[in-house]
């Protein structure tokens, strides 16, 4: 899914240097008929890049706003600072149902309570939705599973022609992308219910059992997303006692 990695058209990719296990490659910055999706860290030179390219994209004259999928500082740290640079443009923060600039927000709570993707025609903007390769970690408090779920289901309704992901490469195939994304939660999910029927009891061994293929750079992300899953068996009273 991954090999075709070309930008839809109107859409310029800006790929900030933070590269890391949860980053990828590091996040994207998109820009989209002078509107920046997502500006990244608050990091000097990738600000540049993404200011010198808003300005000088065919037909764009200026930057026009700045709009956000989610809150989290390597998504958004640098939206006030690259807002005074231009000038002071808006900062926006949809919430599902609103119009922003060329973006229909929709509302995908799940990673961030307050998440959004950003449809523009049939390309969709997915922030940490749906990430173009592996997936996001969901942290118990802060993150739903059960909400990113219904998130995923969502998307599933969309009549899409590719995905702009918060990281990883774009997605050509967007619905065989979500589709496999919701498999693997799920399967994940099947994997743990069945080592506590098994009796594991202690995180060490639920980890071990559900996420024995995950590296050490991922450990401590899934060891979240364990407690993801165990908050959301505990909301439907599938979680057996001791368990917690």
């Amino acid at each position: 899914m991954a090999g075709d990695d070309r930008a839809p058209a109107g859409v310029v990719r800006v790929r900030a240097p933070n590269p890391s296990a949860l980053t990828l490659d590091g996040t994207n910055t998109y820009v989209v008929e002078g509107w920046v999706v997502d500006p990244g860290p608050d990091e000097q030179d990738h600000l540049d890049r993404v200011l010198s390219t808003a300005s000088s994209a065919p037909g764009e004259r200026s930057l026009e706003g700045i709009v956000l999928t989610h809150g989290h500082p390597d998504h958004a740290g640098g939206a006030e600072e690259l807002a005074r640079r231009a000038g002071g443009a808006a900062v926006m923060r949809p919430r599902g149902g609103e119009r922003v600039g060329p973006f229909d927000a929709i509302a995908t709570p799940g990673h961030a309570p307050d998440h959004v993707c950003l449809l523009f025609g049939r390309v969709l903007f997915t922030g940490d939705t749906v990430l173009g390769e592996g997936s996001v970690f969901i942290s118990p408090g802060e993150g739903s599973l059960s909400a990113y779920l219904d998130s995923l289901r969502r998307l599933l309704e969309l009549e899409l022609e590719v995905l702009c992901p918060g990281h990883g490469p774009f997605v050509w195939q967007p619905r065989e992308r979500i589709e496999e994304v919701l498999a693997h939660r799920l399967e994940r999910e099947r994997w743990l219910l069945d080592a506590l029927a098994a009796g594991a009891r202690t995180r060490e061994e639920m980890l071990e059992a559900a996420w024995s293929d995950v590296p050490d750079a991922l450990r401590g992300a899934a060891a979240l997303t364990l407690e993801a899953h165990l908050e959301r068996l505990a909301e439907e009273g599938r979680l057996p006692e001791g368990a917690r």
